[in-house]
């Protein structure tokens, strides 16, 4: 699954930096998180990063963009590639 930034979310600018995949932009009122590049920081750190810095706990679970481990390995790989 990817993540998402809900609007707790207190512009602090910790998560963007974390992101080894660039996926963490800043949105029109807050920090957004691209699922397309979200790979929950599979295959860079066993558990994500921003969800480690962020300090109100806003960051979680998009279902909307449900994935399994292994497609995230998959999205992973093609980032790297690409």
């Amino acid at each position: 699954m990817a993540l998402l930034i809900t609007d707790e979310c207190i512009n602090c600018d910790v998560c963007e930096p974390e992101c080894p995949n660039k996926a963490i932009s800043q949105g029109e009122e807050i920090y957004v998180i691209e699922p397309k590049f979200c790979t929950e920081c599979v295959g860079h750190f066993n558990t994500p990063q921003c969800v480690e810095v962020c300090p109100v706990e806003c960051i979680i679970l998009d279902p909307d963009h449900k994935e399994t481990q292994e497609e995230l390995k998959a999205k992973y790989q093609a980032l790297m590639v690409g």
